[in-house]
């Protein structure tokens, strides 16, 4: 069997016309120095900033310190079996995230892998934990309301969609509580929640993890856990990653509610981290630039226009204040948000949950997303608290009042017991305007201090069985009508008569 040299030449030049080889080049360095979760690394010299860099263990680093003779790494990982002569090799993108719907009800690290035992979870998608904040034109202005389920919340301080509403107060005194009950009021709402846990006990996350199960809210959750035992560099990331988890709903049109709790502990964790790559720290051991470190991550959160895409991310950052003292975060904190929710020990300690100061908890954007209805019934609230705070404390001197200022102190003191809420028992709004309406215009002044509780949840359940398109309509047009309001001053005095 012979061979033509043509048909020799024509495989050859076939295979040559299919011959398609890239070539890759990877970019490696070298280890010269590890330790404390921090690595030197020699070589690379087209490594970008917040460029993942993997090493031969497989543990990822994230290079912070672009120096000029080596880079300044931070472990994602145990640093073990990091020696020194190891290579580094570049990967050519900056830290990434796994999002979507794949995401829902799971329980992911700062990395975006699952950690709840429930198998791998499909990544058709990722987004750079770092991206840029929405432009002005981007943005529109907060009109929709975000209810909390939270009678004190709703009423005096509205958050809005699209609003940052920084909760901030010393310990065990009930911010997690506020941030969890908001979640759990999304439910049917079409708002999708994130909840970022930074630095806090595993089993306190799983607490939480447990109580969003029992209570079906799960399904519409994401939850991001850096806990105390992981890392300093995987504290500092999971705020971003939890963003970068929410503005891929953002831009698709939907709304999202991101907690982080809490933004104390984030900075703890930076500067841990920067101390360690030696940057030169600044007020109060913590590196100058930890008020960017907040401002990149919260600016993030906005209520886009319809060309940019229409949905929303409404941010809860928890603040933990040492002795009700307002130190540098919390003001820092305190500028960049849009109000602030402040939790006192000592309401706290009085048994008033939730324990928010009404003087100092403000609400800057979330009047103009507050529904009709709850602003006329509200009006009158956070004037009668502020004089009954007031009067409360000359009272405690024991000298003799005249009539007007025992009236003011007694519906004071309605008011409080009303907007006394138990953890986890959220409250529909137009529920909280019929107790607000009944208890703030006099309608129980002669019910007992300690039976207002009974007394307005009697009276809503009365509403709904016998006036329940009071009601609907509250539901429906968010506002409360000339004949509405008189129908339900009517159903008022016909539930008194039957009260007893």
């Amino acid at each position: 069997m012979s061979i033509k040299p043509d048909e020799i030449s024509g495989i050859l030049k076939e295979r040559i016309k299919h011959f398609d080889q890239r070539l890759q080049s990877n970019d490696v360095g070298t280890v010269i120095q590890v330790g404390d979760g921090i690595a030197r690394v020699y070589g690379l010299r087209k490594c970008m900033m917040n460029e993942l860099l993997e090493f031969t263990n497989g543990v990822y680093g994230m290079a912070l310190n672009l120096e000029e003779d080596n880079i300044g790494c931070v472990l994602m990982g145990p640093d073990q079996d990091i020696k020194e002569g190891d290579a580094v090799k570049s990967s050519g993108r900056v830290v990434e995230v796994p999002v979507g719907d794949a995401l829902l009800g799971r329980v992911v690290d700062t990395l975006g892998n699952p950690i709840d035992g429930k198998g791998p979870i499909k990544k058709d998608k990722r987004r750079p934990v770092w991206t840029t904040a929405p432009g002005i034109v981007d943005r529109k202005p907060v009109n929709q309301p975000l209810q909390t389920g939270i009678k004190i919340i709703d009423a005096l301080t509205p958050i809005g969609r699209g609003q940052r509403q920084l909760i901030i107060g010393d310990r065990q005194t009930g911010k997690t509580s506020i941030a969890i009950d908001t979640i759990l009021n999304q439910k049917d709402k079409g708002v999708i929640c994130v909840y970022v846990a930074i630095g806090q006990k595993a089993s306190t996350v799983a607490q939480i993890v447990e109580t969003l199960r029992n209570k079906d809210a799960m399904e519409y959750t994401i939850v991001v856990s850096a806990t105390a035992s992981d890392p300093a560099p995987l504290q500092y990331l999971a705020p971003y990653s939890g963003c970068a988890i929410a503005e891929e709903f953002m831009y698709r049109g939907k709304d999202v509610l991101i907690v982080y709790d809490d933004l104390s502990k984030h900075a703890v964790a930076y500067r841990a981290m920067s101390l360690l790559l030696r940057r030169p720290p600044g007020r109060e051991a913590y590196p100058g630039d930890v008020f960017y470190l907040h401002s990149r991550l919260l600016e993030r959160s906005a209520r886009l226009s319809e060309q940019a895409g229409g949905g929303s991310i409404t941010a809860l950052p928890l603040i933990e204040t040492l002795g009700g003292e307002l130190s540098y975060i919390p003001t820092n904190v305190i500028s960049i948000t849009d109000g602030q929710i402040f939790l006192e020990s000592e309401l706290f300690h009085a048994g008033i949950r939730p324990a928010m100061n009404v003087g100092i908890s403000v609400s800057r954007v979330g009047g103009s997303a507050q529904i009709k209805a709850m602003k006329k019934v509200s009006g009158k609230l956070r004037l009668s608290l502020a004089q009954y705070r007031e009067l409360a404390a000359f009272a405690q001197f024991g000298s003799e009042l005249d009539e007007d200022t025992k009236k003011v102190l007694e519906q004071g003191e309605r008011i409080e017991e009303l907007l006394k809420q138990p953890q986890h028992e959220i409250i529909p709004v137009e529920e909280q305007i019929v107790a607000i309406y009944a208890v703030s215009n006099g309608y129980a002044k002669d019910v007992k201090t300690s039976d207002i509780g009974y007394f307005a949840k009697e009276l809503v359940e009365y509403i709904r069985n016998l006036y329940e398109d009071i009601l609907t309509d509250i539901t429906t047009t968010k506002d409360l009508t000339e004949e509405n309001e008189n129908r339900l001053k009517d159903a008022i005095l016909e539930f008194k008569k039957k009260f007893v």
